[in-house]
C-alpha cells in the first residue's frame, strides 16, 4: 500500500527522499526509540576516522529571518534563546520544530528544505515559563498515513501529513487541538504550553504540559497528561497527575488544596516501552516551588515516576522521589528503558536520573526497586505555615553522580585562604546537607534546580551495561519572603538573595563543576567519572594555585551513544565543541569544532550507507542545525 501510494504523489522530490528507506537507519523518536537510550548500532563512524568528520552540510532555521524583522522592528523580546530542538529521520527525510513554532522536513542527505509548516505559535506572545523554547516532534504512521505530531508552546497539538506538510483536516479542528481546554478547570492559557515532544506508542499520541514557575496566585493550570488518537484527535485518556475526589493519592493533599493548586505537570521528556504497553511520566513539582504550608500532605503524584498502560491512562505504579517538595527538584529528564542482568537475574528496569544527582532503578513492569531505597531523616523547615515531611527517600544504590549539601566535603580549599573566604560567604545563610529547606534567612541548595541532571537525559548501553550521565555542580540559595499585593495569598514565596558567590570569584564548592559519569547498571558501581571540560582551570592556574586539571564547564547537553563511542557537546573555554569519547574509558578521542554554541542533543542516523551526526546550535538570530559526515 505505501509504495502504491508512493507512485501516486505528484511531489517527486519527496517520493525519492521516502523511497530510500531500504538504505536508511532512522532515527525515529526524540531519544533514538521511544526507551530514551540514545543509542544507536551506527558504527560507520568510529575511533579511527572520527578525526576525519566534516560539515556535510548545515541548515539556517527559518526563524532567523523573522528574529530578525522583531529587532528591526523594536520587537527585540520576540526573540528566541538557545536552539534546543532533535530532529527526527524516518527513511531518508529529516523532521525537526524551531524555536518559533514552524515544522520543516529536510532531505536527510542534503539538508534541502522539502515543506516549511508554520503553526504561527509565536505571534501568540511570550510562552510560559522558558521562552521560545521547544525540543521535538513525534511520528507516527497507519492505516496507509503518516503523520508528524507536535504540540507548541501556545497549547495547540498540530498533526501534519508527512509527505506534504498540510494540517490533517480529519485530526481535530481542522488538524489541531486546544491543548488548554478539557483539563477539568478553566485555566490561564499564558500560563500553560507545550516544550516536549508528543510521545507515540500503542497507536495513542500522548501530551503533558509546562505551567509557569513563577506563579501570581495559589490557583495554577494542573499538569494532567492526556493521550489522542492518532487519526481523529479524540481524547482516549486522560491521567490526573492531581488525584481529583476519590481517586488514589487524593488523600495526599489536606485541607482541599487539591482543587485549587496546579503545576505538577511532567514537562520533560516521556518514554514508553511499546511492546508492554506501558508509559512512564515523569512529573515535577506543584504549585508554589518553594513553599507548600497552602498544599500540606505529600502531594502525589508530584516529583514521582509513575507508570501507566499506553491502552487507557489507567494507574500501575508510582515511586514518590521527593514528599511535599519545596526544592524544585522535579524529575528533569525522560527516564531510560534499560534491560540489565543483577546478580543473576534479568530485569527489564526503567532508570531515572535526578536534579539531586541521584539514579533511581525500578523493575519497570512492577515498581519496585532494583536496589533498595530507603527514607532517611531529613532538616525540617522553620517557615510559618510549613510542614515538611520528616524523611526522604535516598538510593542505596547506584551512589549519588554529583556532590550533594554544603559541608566539608563539598567547600572549595585550593588554599586555606580561600576557604576560609567560602566560609565566611556561607555564614550569611541556612545550610547543610541535601534537603535543607528554604528559610527566611536563605538557604543554600546544593545542587539547585538545574542539577545535577538536567532534561538532556542520560544514554544507555545495551550492550555493555553502561549508563552514562552528563552533569553539573550549582548551589543556590532560596529565601522566602512574605507574599506582598497579589501574592499576598500565596503567604510565602521566592524572594531575596539567589545566589552565593565564592571566592575570590571562584565557585563556591570543588570541582569538577560538570561531569560524566558512567555507571555499570548490572552492578550499581560507578564505572567511571570525568571532569566535562577544562572549565575555568586558566583561571585558577592564573590565581597561582596549583594546576587542578580540567575542572569542567557548566554548559551540556545530552549524550549520543552509538556502537563505537559516546558524543557528548559543550561550549567550554571560548570553544563550541563536538567530543568523541572512548566509552570504556572516558577519553577524549576527538574534539569537532561547531560553528556556534550547542543546544540541542545530538543525534545520528545513515542513509545511502552513510552515517551522519546532526546537532542543533545556536538560537536568537543565529540558530542553525549542522550535520557531519565522513569525507
Amino acid at each position: 500500500m505505501f509504495a502504491s501510494m508512493l507512485r501516486n504523489l505528484i511531489l517527486p522530490a519527496i517520493v525519492i527522499a521516502f523511497s530510500q528507506a531500504i538504505l536508511a537507519a532512522d532515527w525515529p523518536s526524540y531519544g533514538g526509540d521511544n526507551g530514551s537510550q540514545k543509542y544507536s548500532t551506527l558504527d560507520q563512524i568510529n575511533a579511527s576516522n572520527v578525526s576525519n568528520l566534516q560539515n556535510a552540510w548545515v541548515w539556517d532555521s527559518v526563524d532567523n529571518a523573522t528574529v530578525a524583522d522583531n529587532v528591526a522592528n523594536d520587537n527585540a523580546r520576540a526573540t528566541p534563546a538557545g536552539y534546543k530542538a532533535t530532529p527526527i529521520v524516518i527513511d531518508g527525510m529529516m523532521f525537526i520544530p524551531t524555536s518559533f513554532g514552524r515544522i520543516v522536513a529536510l532531505d536527510a542527505v542534503s539538508g534541502e528544505e522539502r515543506w516549511v509548516f508554520d503553526t504561527r505559535a509565536w505571534e501568540a506572545g511570550q510562552p510560559a515559563n522558558l521562552g521560545y523554547n521547544t525540543r521535538g516532534v513525534a511520528y507516527w504512521e497507519g492505516g496507509g498515513e503518516q503523520r508528524i505530531f507536535y504540540a507548541t508552546n501556545d497549547s495547540m497539538l498540530w498533526s501534519i501529513d508527512a509527505l506534504t506538510g498540510q494540517p490533517d483536516s480529519a485530526f481535530g479542528d481542522d488538524g489541531k487541538i486546544d491543548l488548554s481546554l478539557g483539563l477539568g478547570r478553566d485555566i490561564n492559557k499564558r500560563l500553560y504550553g507545550v516544550v516536549s515532544p508528543p510521545l507515540v506508542t500503542n497507536n495513542r499520541v500522548i501530551v503533558n504540559s509546562i505551567v509557569n514557575d513563577a506563579p501570581q496566585s495559589k490557583e495554577m493550570p494542573p499538569g494532567h497528561v492526556r493521550a489522542f488518537n492518532p487519526a481523529t484527535g479524540e481524547l482516549e485518556w486522560m491521567f490526573e497527575t492531581i488525584p481529583q475526589a476519590g481517586e488514589f493519592g487524593n488523600d495526599t493533599w489536606e485541607d482541599g488544596s487539591w482543587e485549587y493548586t496546579g503545576n505538577t505537570n511532567s514537562w520533560t521528556i516521556m518514554s514508553a516501552d511499546d511492546e508492554l504497553g506501558i508509559v512512564y511520566l515523569p512529573i515535577g513539582t506543584p504549585t508554589n516551588d518553594w513553599y507548600g504550608g497552602l498544599r500540606k500532605g505529600d502531594n502525589l503524584f508530584a516529583e514521582s515516576l509513575v507508570a501507566v498502560r499506553a491502552e487507557d491512562g489507567e494507574y500501575l505504579w508510582h515511586f514518590q522521589m521527593v514528599h511535599h517538595g519545596v526544592w524544585d527538584y522535579d524529575l528533569p529528564a525522560a527516564p531510560t528503558l534499560i534491560d540489565i542482568n543483577v546478580d543473576g537475574r534479568s530485569i527489564k528496569a526503567v532508570a531515572a536520573i535526578s536534579k539531586q544527582g541521584f539514579t533511581y532503578v525500578f523493575d519497570r513492569i512492577t515498581g519496585e526497586p532494583v536496589w533498595p531505597i530507603e527514607e532517611r531523616a531529613v532538616p525540617q523547615s522553620t517557615v510559618p505555615g510549613e510542614s515538611l515531611s520528616p524523611t526522604q527517600p535516598f538510593p542505596t544504590k547506584p551512589a549519588p553522580f554529583e556532590p550533594q549539601g554544603i559541608s566539608d566535603e563539598t567547600l572549595v580549599d585550593f588554599t586555606p585562604e580561600l576557604r576560609q573566604e567560602a566560609l565566611q560567604n556561607i555564614e550569611a545563610f541556612d545550610y547543610g546537607p541535601l534537603f535543607t529547606p528554604p528559610s527566611l534567612r536563605g538557604a543554600i541548595q546544593f545542587p539547585g534546580w538545574a542539577g545535577g541532571g538536567e532534561w538532556h537525559g542520560a544514554a544507555f548501553d545495551p550492550d555493555t551495561g553502561l549508563y552514562y550521565i552528563p552533569s553539573a555542580s550549582g548551589p543556590i540559595v532560596v529565601q522566602l519572603r512574605e507574599g506582598r499585593g497579589q501574592r499576598v495569598e500565596m503567604q510565602y514565596v521566592r524572594g531575596g538573595a539567589r545566589s552565593v558567590g565564592g571566592p575570590q570569584g571562584l565557585p563556591l564548592t570543588k570541582p569538577p563543576y560538570s561531569r560524566i559519569t558512567a555507571i555499570n547498571m548490572n552492578t550499581g558501581e560507578h564505572e567511571w567519572m570525568i571532569p566535562h571540560g577544562e572549565g575555568i582551570r586558566q583561571q585558577i592556574i592564573d590565581m597561582g594555585i596549583l594546576d587542578p586539571g580540567p575542572v569542567g564547564s557548566p554548559s551540556r547537553v545530552g549524550p549520543l551513544l552509538t556502537k563505537t563511542l559516546l558524543f557528548v557537546a559543550q561550549s567550554d573555554g571560548g570553544r563550541n565543541l563536538l567530543r568523541a569519547l572512548d566509552k570504556a574509558t572516558g577519553e577524549i578521542i576527538h574534539e569537532q569544532a561547531l560553528p556556534l554554541p550547542p543546544q540541542g542533543t545530538p543525534m545520528t542516523y545513515m542513509v545511502d550507507d552513510r552515517q551522519y551526526i546532526s546537532i542543533a546550535v545556536g538560537g536568537g538570530r543565529d540558530a542553525r542545525l549542522v550535520t557531519l559526515a565522513l569525507p
